[in-house]
C-alpha cells in the first residue's frame, strides 16, 4: 500500500508505516479502511497548506468539528464513525512520535479506568455519544424475503420475476446463506477454498462442521464453524452448475493459463490433509500449512482438472477469476435497494441487509436456540443447569465462541443487545413449547431494531 499527497509524491515514513510497522499485520479491510480514514485527515491538512507530519492539536480539533458538527458539512459523521477515525489516526501518529517523524502527537490522551480496573490511556477526543449498540438484526423470515426478493429476483408475492436482469443470484443467494448460518465475517466466508466446505453426506444431522484457517480470521485463531444442511445444500449446487460453468469459459479462452502468479497444487497430506504441497510460480516444490495462508494467498491456488487449470478459491465472478470479498458489500447493497423498489407499499418494514449484519442476525438466533435447548428440551432442573453451564459454560459464551470474539462483552453489549436485559427464561416459559422461530418473533416485537418481516399490506 502506497499514499501519495495531491502531487502524486510518495512519503517514504508513510510507506515504513504502511509495510513494516504493526499497521501491515491487520485485516485486509482494517488497512483499506484506516489508510482511507488517515487520508481524509491529511486532505484537510493539504487544503491548510499542512504535510501529515506538521499536523498539531488544534488541526485534529477543527477536523473533528468539520467531520461531525460543522452545518456547512452535507456527510456529517456519526460518534460511532469518528471513534473509528481517531483510532486510525492515533494509531498512525504514535508510531510516527515514537520515531521521531512529528514534534508531537496532534492526538492528545487522557487516562481512564480499564475493563479490569487498570489504567488505560484513550484519545481525549473521544466521542461519548458512539452508539455501539446501533446495529440491526433480521429473524429467519425477515432474511428469507431480503434474499429472495434482493438476490435472487422474486417478486413480492414469492414468484419469479420475469424483468430481473441479475446474474449469478445463485452463487449470491449461497453465499448470504453461508453467512447467516454460520456468523463468518465478510472476509472469512469470502476467501473459502473448495476443499474447506464439509462434505455433504446422508445423514440426519442439521448442522455440518467445518475449520477456519488461522491466517483467514480476523482473530488469527483456527475455529470450527457450522453451516445448516439446506445452506450447505445450496453451496453444493452452486460448485455443481454456476461455478463450473464459469470455469470451463475461463479454460476454454485460456484465463488460467495465461496467469504468471498462480499455484498448482499437487497433493494434501498430513492428518487433517492441511500440509499443501504445490508449486509456485517459479515452478518450485513449495508445502505450507492451509492454516498459515492469507486471503491474498488463497487466491493464487489452483488445480490441474479433467479440462485443466482450474481455482481453488469458492467464490468466483463471471470470468472465473476469484470474486474479491470487499465485492460483496456492493452485492447485498443492490440487493436492499431492490428490495426496497420492489416491496414499497407491500410490506410495512422494508427489510435490507449487510454482510456484517449476518453476524449480529446468527448472534441472536444461536443465543435464543441455545437458551431454548438448555431451559426446555433437556427438561434441566436448576442444579443440574448449574452443573451443565460448569461443564460446558452458558448460551453467552457458546455463541461469542461461534463469533470468535475476544471477550463476552462484546457479544452481551453490541451483538446481543435485544436481549441482554430481557427476562429470556419469562419469554420461553410463558407456553408450553415456543421453539425458537416464536421467541424471535417476540423479540422482533419488543425491539425496534430487529426486523421481521410481516404479512403483505
Amino acid at each position: 500500500m502506497f499514499l501519495t499527497d495531491p502531487n502524486y509524491r510518495v512519503d517514504p515514513r508513510l510507506t515504513l508505516y504502511t509495510t513494516r510497522s504493526a499497521f501491515a499485520h491487520l485485516a485486509k479491510e482494517t488497512r483499506r479502511n484506516y489508510a482511507a480514514d488517515c487520508c481524509l485527515f491529511f486532505n484537510f491538512l493539504w487544503q491548510r497548506g499542512k504535510n501529515w507530519c506538521d499536523a498539531e492539536a488544534e488541526d485534529l480539533l477543527d477536523f473533528e468539528d468539520w467531520r461531525r458538527w460543522s452545518p456547512r458539512n452535507p456527510q456529517r459523521i456519526s460518534g460511532t464513525k469518528w471513534n473509528r477515525e481517531l483510532a486510525a489516526l492515533s494509531r498512525l501518529y504514535k508510531w510516527a512520535a515514537a520515531r521521531k517523524h512529528v514534534a508531537a502527537n496532534p492526538v492528545l490522551e487522557r487516562e481512564v479506568l480499564g475493563r479490569h480496573g487498570e489504567l488505560v490511556s484513550v484519545p481525549a477526543q473521544r466521542a461519548k455519544d458512539a452508539r455501539s449498540s446501533n446495529v440491526k438484526w433480521l429473524t429467519p423470515r425477515a432474511y428469507r424475503l431480503w434474499r429472495d426478493v434482493g438476490l435472487r429476483g422474486y417478486t413480492a408475492e414469492g414468484r419469479r420475476d420475469p424483468s430481473f436482469r441479475g446474474r449469478n443470484d445463485d452463487r449470491n443467494a449461497a453465499y448470504s446463506d453461508l453467512l447467516f448460518s454460520s456468523g463468518m465475517r465478510l472476509s472469512e466466508g469470502g476467501s473459502l477454498l473448495t476443499f474447506e466446505v464439509p462434505v455433504l453426506e446422508e445423514s440426519m444431522k442439521r448442522y455440518f462442521d467445518g475449520r477456519l484457517a488461522k491466517a483467514a480470521t480476523k482473530s488469527r485463531r483456527e475455529r470450527t464453524f457450522y453451516v445448516a444442511v439446506e445452506d450447505l445444500r445450496s453451496i453444493t449446487a452452486y460448485e455443481r452448475t454456476t461455478r463450473r460453468a464459469v470455469i470451463r469459459r475461463a479454460q476454454a479462452k485460456g484465463r488460467y493459463e495465461a496467469m504468471d502468479d498462480i499455484w498448482v497444487l499437487e497433493k494434501r497430506s498430513g492428518s487433517q490433509q492441511s500440509a499443501l504441497h504445490f508449486r509456485d510460480e517459479k515452478g518450485r516444490l513449495v508445502e505450507r500449512d492451509v492454516t498459515s495462508l492469507d486471503v491474498e494467498e488463497r487466491q493464487r491456488l489452483f488445480v490441474e482438472g479433467d479440462g485443466g487449470l482450474e481455482p481453488l478459491w469458492l467464490w468466483l465472478s463471471e470470468d472465473g477469476r476469484p470474486f474479491q470479498p470487499h465485492s460483496w458489500e456492493a452485492v447485498y447493497r443492490a440487493a436492499s435497494e431492490r428490495c426496497r423498489t420492489v416491496l414499497e407499499g407491500k410490506v410495512a418494514r422494508i427489510p435490507y441487509f449487510t454482510p456484517h449484519m449476518a453476524r449480529h442476525s446468527f448472534a441472536l438466533k444461536m443465543l435464543a436456540a441455545l437458551m431454548h435447548a438448555l431451559d426446555q428440551r433437556f427438561g434441566l432442573t436448576p442444579e443440574e443447569r448449574r452443573d451443565f453451564r460448569l461443564l460446558y459454560g452458558d448460551a453467552w459464551r457458546m455463541v461469542k465462541d461461534l463469533l470468535d470474539h475476544a471477550s463476552e462483552e462484546t457479544t452481551r453489549k453490541i451483538y446481543l443487545a435485544p436481549v441482554s436485559d430481557l427476562q429470556i427464561r419469562s419469554l420461553l416459559l410463558d407456553e408450553a413449547d415456543p421453539g425458537t422461530n416464536e421467541l424471535l418473533v417476540r423479540i422482533a416485537k419488543m425491539s425496534e431494531r430487529v426486523l421481521d418481516s410481516e404479512a403483505l399490506v
